[in-house]
């Protein structure tokens, strides 16, 4: 692993630093409904699947596979002009989180049984992210209070996991998400 730099006693990776800018720039033109968002974000889900297997964050480095995909199903499913933001029906709100939770408590002792690290906030990660993921893709707004939830548990969670300059990213995450949350709701409005 090369470092880059060291900050507060903590070595910074080339791959970890690159993951960061990749993906700090992915979102940041998502919440603006970006098309070119998704190139960016295929880049730094790359990198950090390389980077959570060599923590041993099973969940997190599968999570990276999706947003892959999502990445590219994104990439042509907005169009050349980008997102243009809906909502959902509250009964589907309701459905979504349902379907959340209850995988969630699913799949958290399933991880657990393969010796997966941190599970039961490994698997939010992946849920929370994967629920929102879709629904970003699908151009709703309720993928932005999603992303909030989870950027504030995954905060802890790759802190916890000495990933502290991943960590310092899901800080500025969780702002973004708010950004997001405001533009696109103000834009599925009109």
């Amino acid at each position: 692993m090369f470092i880059v730099f060291t900050a507060w006693n903590y070595p910074v990776t080339i791959l970890e630093l690159s993951a960061v800018i990749t993906s700090l720039i992915g979102v940041w033109l998502g919440t603006n409904g970006a098309r070119f968002t998704w190139p960016w974000w295929v880049t730094g889900s790359i990198l950090y699947g390389l980077l959570f297997l060599q923590y041993d964050l099973i969940a997190s480095a599968a999570l990276q596979l999706v947003f892959i995909a999502g990445g590219i199903w994104g990439w042509f499913g907005w169009g050349k002009s980008g997102a243009k933001p809906g909502s959902l029906r509250n009964k589907e709100r309701v459905i979504w989180l349902l379907a959340l939770v209850v995988s969630w408590i699913l799949l958290a002792p399933a991880l657990a049984s393969i010796g997966a690290a941190a599970t039961w906030l490994d698997s939010f990660i992946l849920l929370g992210s994967l629920t929102a993921q879709i629904l970003m893709v699908r151009e709703k707004f309720e993928a932005w209070p999603i992303w909030f939830v989870v950027n504030i548990v995954a905060t802890v969670h790759y802190a916890r996991q000495d990933l502290w300059f991943t960590s310092l990213l899901y800080v500025v995450f969780t702002f973004v998400a708010l950004v997001g949350w405001r533009k696109w709701q103000s834009k599925a409005k009109n």
